[in-house]
Formats: structure tokens, sequence, C-alpha cells
């Protein structure tokens, strides 16, 4: 049997179409083994192989070779899969179209899309014989966007096709939904046929939309063969419609408060949350991280972007009936008056919410352990999950035993051994019990997740995830795999509006280098797990996967970072440049006396004593004693004075920023990995004494040097750096993707994100042009996700209150209002902000649960300075907002949740 493949597409000099796929003959998926297709004209190439008879099925895909500078670039979406006919003909065609990458359309392929919000109850195997004649058709469709009470129809000017009379039309099958096929054999197929196809009622079978554009045509295939069968894919339903959009919610597990929770939100108030959704025309809730943080087993562990294992889900968010029942009465009371206790409170108690919880988990261990491991269940649960399962349970373990986290000062196993983990964690072993609590609890909380997911689906809600940039420092993962990871260097973020000094997260950065060795395993094991909890997920600070803001392990604020990667000065290219580096001068702290008052007032001269030592050869300048000559040496200091010494706080407490500050005053950092030759301009170097003190031609060279690394130096290496690694990380799953783009994004970003698909954010108050102090929801691309605000920002109330001056340009610039801007953000002022939002031409608009109440003065809180979830200046801050009212009272707000779905609705995102 001849294959014959024809496909259209396109290309520029240099470039060569191939076609690979499971035959030897096509490489056998390998492409270099892959032959290139012949060009014909008019961008159509064709490319022929023989087959034996009686071939049941392959699979290929097109891709792009450059032939100048090497790479290949594949067509999107899965590999295309044959089915061959029974009776092999003498000749198939094969006649294809390009599937472009960047196609806006490509995010319904997801499973998002796909298992949840455009899902097709199952269709039956067709009944009907296969044609068998001598020239069969099989005509072949991709169209996703179809709702479940429609099919997609042929419809043409062959008799077989109907000849145009709509009542025999051909219905095409969907059992590879998104594709939809039919095989016709044609009666007149000698002779140049048109068709289209049409959307129909699947029970009346009456067209409902007819595609739009000319008809198809398709010409007759003339050649020698006696038989011949010819495959038509079509790429898309052609329809000028506006494109599928929805909205979704987003809220913290943590935050959910339900009748029966325990003081905090749980895996089983998810039901009651999507639900709430559905009834207001939602179609997805977007949450923050759920993985253990307990670290401390202090508040402290609140910190959700900060977990010990990127896999294990926290045990906070466990229910505790669901887990099952306990036999003791006395032990059922006590928990009773606990929950009554703790979901009366305004905000989560972290601490007093585990203890409860923990207390529970052993008993409920004690009584049920020896069950549960028996079953089916359980078994099933361990085999698949135990690469990750049994080191997480090691370390909880060996964290309650030494109390600490630290793994770095644990007596025995502070360095991760395969073999002597394997014998700690033996059933057989003393400590098996302490270890096996953990397997326990993991089993029921993937239990109850998995089942809130399975919820979610059967209402067509998605249930939206979030990575965090970076792992914790003393995690299960940094202890297990440490060379994956920059121990010595602390993940954070250049300076903002939201914290002048930068953040800085303590997380070590990712060795992608090596990583990379073996394709991103570990990412892809991670990602491959989440799929089985989430739809979708939010990467957050996308941003690093170009280059990470990176800061010494030796210095705490993140205005002392750098951008790791990156290209650094050299002294030669600063000499060219007209900067003699002087490393004295620029490398190293800049502390004169004329300036101390103002960082210290009336604590200068103490400071000067014990902190600093005057130059004997240049008065007036003074350098930091050896001991406190970076922050993390002066805040350990701090710390062991105002714990020793608690009358002193006041006045260290007051010195530390001042002191942190002095440490920042110099003009270039020297450059990690470049063995002190390298360098590159602090980030924000202009506000420091340093470089004020220069004179003026030494700034305005200094000032071209900057903008040239922040804003042009990098961006063809950034694209480099982030294209090695985010098609591998995408494409681990189908999950549809989307990056937290937000703060100081390279110009190559968008760009990026676009080619492969990556949903960008987009904040009203938090525009990407620098030149614009608030962007319209109206501009918003189409791929992307739009929201009022986020969790590290204050809700829009409160930030309606923040600066008069800023709210009344908005009000009357963007809102379009004339006169004054009320003091206070007003429910219409809310409604107005949250229907611009919806009806942005963004796929998704996802608000805030605080905003989407904001609109409502019965049910939103009195207090929105009560609303904000994380204050990313605070670096200790508390993560504990709740609900001011149960869901179960929320969904029965019937004039609010009516007002709301109406207004999704009237935007057409429902």
């Amino acid at each position: 049997m001849r294959l014959r493949f024809r496909v259209h597409y396109h290309t520029s000099w240099g470039q060569t179409l191939c076609v690979c796929g499971s035959p030897e003959q096509l490489g056998a998926w390998d492409a270099a083994a892959a032959r290139p297709m012949n060009y014909l004209a008019d961008g159509y190439w064709e490319f022929s192989i023989d087959l034996p008879d009686n071939s049941e099925e392959m699979s290929y895909k097109y891709f792009v070779r450059h032939e100048y500078g090497g790479g290949t670039e594949w067509e999107f979406g899965p590999d295309r899969v044959l089915p061959l006919p029974a009776i092999s003909p003498e000749e198939l065609v094969i006649q294809d179209s390009w599937r472009a990458q960047k196609a806006a359309s490509n995010a319904l392929y997801s499973s998002l899309f796909q298992d949840v919000l455009l899902k097709r109850p199952p269709s039956r195997p067709s009944r009907k014989a296969r044609p068998s004649g001598k020239f069969v058709h099989r005509f072949q469709i991709y169209a996703p966007n179809v709702q479940p009470e429609e099919t997609i129809g042929l419809i043409g000017s062959d008799p077989a096709l109907g000849a145009w009379k709509p009542t025999k039309l051909v219905k095409l099958a969907d059992q590879h939904f998104p594709l939809w096929s039919v095989e016709v054999e044609l009666e007149e197929p000698l002779s140049p046929i048109e068709y289209k196809f049409v959307k129909l009622n699947r029970k009346t079978r009456k067209i409902t939309t007819w595609e739009d554009g000319p008809n198809r045509l398709l010409s007759p295939e003339y050649g020698t063969a006696a038989s011949r069968y010819i495959s038509i894919t079509t790429e898309s339903f052609r329809q000028h419609q506006l494109p599928w959009r929805g909205t979704g919610v987003a809220i913290p597990v943590f935050s959910l408060r339900s009748n029966d929770g325990m003081g905090v939100g749980e895996f089983t108030d998810l039901n009651l949350m999507i639900d709430w959704a559905a009834e207001t025309n939602m179609s997805m809730v977007q949450i923050l991280p759920v993985n253990d943080t307990v670290a401390t087993h202090t508040w402290t562990d609140s910190y959700p972007y900060a977990a010990i294992s990127v896999f294990a889900l926290h045990p906070i968010y466990a229910n505790l009936p669901a887990m099952g029942r306990l036999k003791s009465e006395k032990e059922r009371l006590w928990f009773d008056t606990q929950q009554t206790q703790l979901n009366q409170l305004p905000e989560v108690d972290y601490e007093a919410v585990m203890l409860v919880k923990s207390r529970y988990f052993s008993l409920l261990f004690q009584q049920d352990w020896s069950k549960t491991a028996k079953s089916a269940a359980y078994q099933k649960f361990f085999e698949e999950n135990q690469d990750w399962l049994v080191p997480y349970a090691a370390f909880c373990a060996l964290r309650d035993k030494f109390g600490t986290v630290r793994f770095s000062e644990w007596p025995e196993f502070s360095e991760f051994n395969y073999e002597q983990i394997q014998a700690f964690t033996d059933p057989a072993s003393e400590h098996f019990n302490d270890i096996a609590i953990h397997y326990f609890i993991q089993f029921h909380l993937d239990k109850q997740l998995k089942e809130a997911k399975s919820y979610a689906e059967s209402l067509k809600i998605g249930i939206k995830g979030d990575i965090p940039i970076g792992i914790y420092r003393h995690s299960v993962d940094a202890w297990v795999a440490p060379h994956l990871y920059n121990m010595n260097g602390q993940a954070g973020a250049p300076p903002d509006a939201f914290a002048t000094a930068g953040q800085n997260w303590g997380f070590p950065t990712y060795n992608w280098q090596e990583m990379a060795r073996d394709g991103f395993a570990w990412w892809r094991k991670r990602l491959t797990q989440l799929s089985g909890y989430f739809d979708s997920f939010r990467i957050d600070h996308i941003l690093g996967f170009f280059r990470i803001w990176e800061v010494p392990y030796d210095q705490i604020q993140g205005i002392l970072g750098q951008f790791n990667a990156a290209l650094p000065y050299y002294r030669d290219e600063l000499a060219q440049r007209g900067i003699w580096l002087d490393e004295e001068r620029m490398t190293r702290p800049y502390i004169r006396e004329h300036f101390l008052s103002e960082f210290f007032g009336e604590w200068t001269e103490s400071v000067k004593r014990e902190f600093l030592n005057e130059r004997s050869h240049e008065p007036g300048r003074y350098d930091f004693k050896p001991e406190f000559d970076t922050q993390r040496k002066i805040s350990e200091f701090i710390d062991r004075q105002t714990s020793q010494f608690p009358e002193s706080k006041d006045f260290y407490e007051g010195i530390r920023e001042g002191l942190y500050g002095l440490i920042a005053q110099v003009i270039f950092l020297p450059y990690p990995g470049s063995n002190g030759h390298g360098w590159s301009p602090r980030i924000a170097m202009h506000f420091t004494k340093s470089f004020q003190d220069l004179d003026g031609g030494t700034k305005a060279v200094l000032d071209e040097l900057y903008v040239d690394f922040f804003y042009h130096r990098h961006e063809a290496f950034w694209r480099d750096e982030a294209m090695m690694k985010l098609p591998a990380i995408k494409e681990a799953t189908n999950m549809l993707v989307c990056g937290e783009d937000l703060g100081m994004v390279p110009e190559c970003v968008p760009g990026v994100m676009d080619e492969l698909g990556i949903l960008s954010l987009e904040i009203q108050r938090m525009p990407k042009a620098s030149e614009k102090e608030f962007d319209h929801p109206a501009d918003a691309p189409y791929l992307s996700v739009i929201s009022t605000s986020t969790h590290d920002m204050p809700t829009l109330r409160g930030w309606w209150e923040e600066d008069q001056e800023v709210t009344q340009r908005f009000f009357n610039q963007i809102l379009g209002h004339h006169g004054g801007a009320p003091f206070f953000c007003e429910p219409w002022v809310a409604k107005d902000i949250i229907q611009q939002h919806l009806y942005s031409p963004a796929m998704w608009a996802i608000i805030p649960f605080q905003d989407f109440l904001a609109i409502d003065d019965e049910i939103r809180r009195q207090d929105p300075a009560e609303e904000q979830i994380n204050v990313p200046a605070n670096p200790t801050h508390y993560w504990r907002y709740r609900m001011h009212l149960p869901l179960e009272k929320l969904l029965k707000s019937e004039t609010f949740n009516r007002k709301l779905g109406k207004m999704i609705t009237d935007s057409g995102r429902k």
C-alpha cells in the first residue's frame, strides 16, 4: 500500500518540512532519521512511502527542520493517529493542514476544556459497516468548541454528502473528540466536489450553524491506482463568533468557611465553593498552593509558598469526619467542642487548628491503620506514590525526632542516603508508626482532594492550582536532591511599589543545567502529580524561568540581589564604556559622616561605636567591623541581642533597617561564578548615597550602563533560557498553563508566552507598560487571565482607600465618571470595575472572592483591611484570612447570587 502525505505550509528560507512517525520509513519517531518532504508549489509539500498490506494503525506528526543553525519546530498538538483501512487500497492519500503553535484556539485542547468544560457524553461506536469501495474518503475536522447538545455534520454536492439537502447530510463521529470523523464512499469521486461542515442538534438533527466562508473544494485525485483511500483533515470549524471566555473565583483553601469545618478551610469545603461557582455561572475555582508547610509547628508555617515537599499535601486541609469516625464518644465530644470554638474565630488560628487535627490523626491512626493498610485503595496509592512518600514520611519523623526541620543539623541522616532511609522506614523498624502515620494522612488527603476535583468536573467547573517558583530551603526536596538547587542563593524579587527594598523569599534557586540532564524529570514528575488534582495551574513568578532574582545567602534584602542567569560586565567592557572600576569606591559599602544621621537620628553615635570603624587615613569615612559586614551577620546579632536583653529591643530594631541600608550602599555587585572578575549594577543604585556623591559625568555613564543592563542586554539571552525550560514543563501534562508575569517584565516574555500558549496575568493597577498608571481591561489580550487584584495586594476596596489622588484619577480616566470620587469603594463603584473585567476580551476573568462580594453592601465584610491575604513587604506575615460568612449562607444569598450570575451571563462569559 502506497502512502502519500500532503500538507500545506509556507516555510521560510533555510527550512524544510518533514514528517516523522511510528513506521520505520518515517524514522520510527527519531526526528534525525525522518526524511524531508518534497516541495510542490504554493506551500504544498508531499512525501510517499510504502507500507505492508493489513497494517492496522500508524501515528505521525509534521515538523520544520532548520537547515542552518539546526533545530526543529514541531506542529502543535498530540501525535496524529491514522486508523488504516481494513481492506488495503493501492494508494492512501493523507491531506493535512499544519497545526500552528500560536493559534489562540489551542488552549481549548487542554485537559481543562477537553475533560471538564467541553466534555461530551460518551459516544457509541458506529454500527455502520466501513465503506470498502474503490474510492473511500475519510473526512476529519478538529472542532473542540462544540456544545454537548451539538454534533458536527458534513454536507456537499456529491449525493453521498446529501447533495446539499440538510435532511440527507452525513453525521460525523466524535469517539476521538475533539477530532470528528466519517468515512464516505463518494458517488462521483472523479468530479470536483464542494462541501461544508455544519453544527446540528444531536436529537433533532437540524442544522444550527453553517460554516462561514466559501465552500470547501475537493479536487479529484488522478493516477493509476485502481483503488484509493483519501484522508482529509481540516484544522478548524470556520465560524465568526466570539472566542470562548469564562469566569472564575480566586480564594485560598484555608480561607474557606463552612459549618462543618474546624476553624480552617478544608478540601471537602471545595464542594460548597464549587456549588457557588456553578450557581453564579462561573467555570473555575482558583486556589493557592496546598502542599505541606509544617516546618516549625508554629503559625509561621501558615506561609503556603514554603512547602517542605512539593508532592505532599498539607494535613490542615483534611476533613476529620471524612477520614473516619472515632469510636470513643468522649473523644468525639471533645472534638465537637473544639470545632465549635475554632469555627467561631474570625481568622485562622493555625497553631490551635493543627494541635486539634494532629490529635485526631494520632487517635484515628491507632484505630484504623491496620485496616487501612490492607485496603486495595491504600495499597494502590502507596504503590503509585512511594518514590516521594517514603522520603517525605521519613523526613517528617526525623523533623519531630530531632526538633528541627534543618536537616543539616540532624545528628543522623543529615545527608540523604537511600539505603539508610529504606532501613529506617522498614515496617519492622521501631520507628515505623512514626512514619506510617504520614502515609495514612497523605492517603486521606489525596482521596479528599481528588473527590473534590471529580465533583467539580461533574458540574463542569475547573480547579486551578498554583505552583510556587521555588522550594523551601529545609525541605524534603532539598534533602533528597541538593544537586538540583543552588543552596547558596535565595530567590526573591527586585524592588517595586509594594516592597521598596525588594523581596527575599529565602528559597534556593534552581540548578537548571543539572535539571536539564535528565530532561527535567523532577518537573515532569511534579506536574504529573498535580494533574491528578487540577485542570489548570498558575506558574508563580514565571519570570523566574527567564531569569530569577537571586540574593546571596549572606544578605537579607532583595535589593542586593542580581539576575541569574545574566551577562555580567568585565573590566575591559566597563573601560570601553568609560567606567574605571574603582572597587574600593563602587563595590564596598560607601559610608560617610555627612549622611549617617539620616539613617539613625539620635542613635547615630551608638551605631558608630558598636558597628563601624572610622578610617584613620580618611576621616569621616567608615567601614563595618568584620563581624557586621553582611546583612545576615547583622540580623543574627540583633536577634541574639534582643533575645538576651529584651530591654534593648527598641534600639536594635530601630537601627536594623538603617544598618541593612548601609550595607546596600554600593554601585556594583560581584557576579557569582565569575571568580571576582564579573560585575553587575546594583538595582536602584540611583537612590544610594554612593551614586549621589559621584560627579555628573560618571553618573551619566553609569546611568547609560544601568539602562542597558536591566532593559536591553539580556533579551535574546533570556529568551533562550526560557525556551530551554518552559517547553518541557508545559508538555509534561495537558493542563492549561497560566503565568504570573508581573513585576519587572523583560521584553522577550510576552513573545515566549504567546509562542507556547501560556496565558498571561493582567492586573489593572499593575500595567506592564511603564508609561501607564492603569491598564484598561478592554485592552487585555485574549490569551490572558484578567483580575482586579492578587493575594499579594490589598483588595479592591482596600486599594481604593489607600490614596485618594490615585483613585480620583482612576475614577475619571478609567471608569469615565465626572466629579469627585467617593472616599470609599461603594458597591456601585466595585460593580463598575468588575463589569469592566467581565467584558474584557481576556479568556478568563478570575476575580478574588473578596472583590466579588464588594459589589453588595449587605453581604461584603465591613472592614476591607481584614480582607488582605498577604503583605509582601512583611516576610513574617501571618496567612490567616477567613471568609466572614459560611458557604452555606452564601449559597442561600439568592439576591446577591442572581445579581452576580446575571452580570456574568450578560457579559457573554456563561
